[in-house]
């Protein structure tokens, strides 16, 4: 950060008021002026965010990951330097790169660097694997894929060897420790520092997959505009001040854990942000004594692991005040364990990729924390509630989810197809979930309209899971479904029938052959069943 930066006021997370629509409008540009007549887009891309912070209070301390603890100066200034690193080696505004890091500093420095060069961070989870990864790489041509060296006994840098030779607009490889056949994050040239022009505010900050809705998953490119109006809204929700203390347990690629409000609402709110490499137990309670951690967010298997831990746990958590959980509906009788394990408060929260974020409130009642997950962010998040042939169903009825708002995307990274089923006409967005609302505006989910298995937090599409499965030579037909579960919510099944005369593989030697296929290992089938036949509809 240079010295020579005006002094500037504490980053403002308030959201504005709510302006009401003087009728609907009918397209994105009517839409998007609303969202700015209102306040709700600010003309403010993120890369400002860190930069603001970091003048208003330098010293502060944004950001600790093991022994670093690097002020907001400090960051801000190696974000200058990747910026300039990254430029060196031909990273334009526009250009896209793909970052598959776990919680380190270094995805701070990277994707803020991308940020402030207008250039497009695609997020890839740590768990992904060369089926992910290539579909990242190639659907977006990145110029340069950001990996770790090792990770939980995974070589990713042997991944991006094996990747490499198909993907043409590939220039770098990049690699968070040794760098292996590939070149070290650390190496990257970092001066001299160059200024950027700032990229537009109501452009694409950034990709990440949306969870499929039948089929294949798709891109969603939110933008900077939209993506600081849900961290700030969401952080209004959640109570983050500066004061705040957010541990980073879930990937920081998950909109969870990034910015709803997560990592990027505590710093625009000047809070520190602790990041955990795993979200163990006997990993995140010693950082939440240690760090007098305030908030974090978890997904139902791991709030009730945390549960059932807290018990033995000889560690200080009463600093804890806030546990968001997300990903999917907590159990109402584990909702209602929280408090009195972890001595505080509950907020459950639901995401879309594509932007929709609702959360129960702080001062809600215990039947609405456990009971549902709460209300949009703010009422210029508008929601319907459908039946099959699109009309508006009572309150309490349960129907076919919509939803538009200054978060959501108006359509998919170039499927302009896939927009036309997943997108109406005047915008909103048909997000495959089944609902209810009641009269308050809460909503409690039902199920899902699309073939998606939720396994404990994790979207997985069952028609993917299909398709690799009918690749092997001793598959005939196949079909996957979701397991009821009360840890995960639902466990991954197939059903498979074998090509004649072959003789049916075991269930370990299917998972061997989808890992073989570079499948993600949280999509693969958690039961596998040879059958004399599937159930049809009445066409067959």
């Amino acid at each position: 950060m240079s010295p020579n930066h005006p002094p500037a006021p504490p980053v403002d997370v308030s959201a504005p008021a709510d302006l009401p629509f003087p009728q609907p409008p009918a397209n994105a540009i009517e839409l998007a002026a609303h969202y700015r007549a209102a306040g709700h887009w600010r003309g403010e891309p993120l890369g400002r965010l860190l930069r603001e912070a970091a003048v208003a209070h330098p010293d502060r301390v944004a950001l600790v990951d093991g022994e670093r603890r690097w002020s907001y100066a400090r960051l801000d200034g190696r974000v200058d330097r990747m910026a300039a690193g990254l430029a060196a080696l031909g990273v334009t505004a526009g250009d896209r790169v793909v970052v598959q890091l776990p919680n380190v500093a270094a995805f701070f420095e990277v994707l803020f660097a991308l940020f402030r060069l207008g250039a497009l961070p695609v997020l890839a989870q740590p768990e992904h694997r060369d089926t992910e990864v290539r579909f990242l790489c190639a659907g977006t041509e990145a110029r340069v894929l950001v990996v770790p060296d090792l990770l939980a006994g995974y070589d990713h840098r042997a991944l991006a060897s094996r990747l490499r030779p198909e993907l043409p607009s590939l220039r770098a490889v990049l690699v968070a420790g040794e760098p292996g056949p590939h070149t070290a994050l650390e190496t990257v040239p970092r001066d001299p520092v160059r200024a950027a022009p700032e990229p537009d505010p109501a452009g694409p900050a950034l990709l990440r997959l949306a969870g499929p809705t039948g089929g294949l998953p798709q891109l969603v490119a939110p933008g900077h505009d939209a993506l600081g109006y849900t961290l700030r809204a969401a952080a209004r929700v959640a109570g983050v001040t500066e004061d705040t203390v957010q541990l980073c347990a879930l990937p920081l690629a998950r909109t969870l854990a990034l910015g709803a409000p997560g990592a990027l609402g505590t710093l625009a709110a000047g809070g520190r942000v602790v990041l955990s490499p795993s979200p163990a137990p006997d990993v995140a309670f010693p950082l939440i004594a240690a760090e007098r951690v305030t908030h974090t967010a978890l997904v139902p298997p791991l709030a009730l692991g945390w549960i059932d831990a807290a018990a033995h746990s000889a560690h200080d958590l009463s600093s804890l005040t806030l546990l968001q959980v997300g990903g999917a509906p907590l159990d109402e009788r584990a909702a209602r364990r929280v408090r009195p394990a972890l001595g505080c408060a509950l907020q459950q929260v639901f995401c879309t990729a594509e932007g929709l974020v609702t959360a129960t409130r702080l001062d809600d009642p215990v039947s609405t924390v456990v009971g549902t997950c709460g209300r949009p962010l703010s009422p210029a998040d508008e929601l319907r509630v459908v039946d099959e042939t699109g009309t508006e169903v009572p309150p309490g009825t349960p129907g076919r989810l919509l939803a538009r708002g200054p978060g959501t995307v108006p359509g998919y990274w170039r499927a302009p197809e896939q927009d036309r089923f997943t997108f109406t006409e005047d915008g909103f967005h048909r997000t495959g979930e089944l609902v209810r609302i009641a009269e308050g505006g809460e909503l409690t989910m039902v199920g899902r309209t699309g073939r998606q298995i939720n396994r404990g937090g994790q979207r997985v599409a069952a028609e993917e899971v299909e398709n690799h499965l009918l690749a092997h030579p001793a598959v005939r037909e196949a079909r996957v479904f979701g397991l009821p579960d009360g840890r995960l919510g639902e466990r991954v099944g197939a059903h498979l029938i074998a090509r004649a005369g072959a003789e049916p593989p075991s269930a370990r030697a299917v998972a061997a052959f989808l890992r073989e296929r570079g499948l993600a290992g949280f999509k693969l089938p958690d039961l596998v069943e040879f059958v004399a036949a599937l159930p049809r509809a009445a066409a067959g």
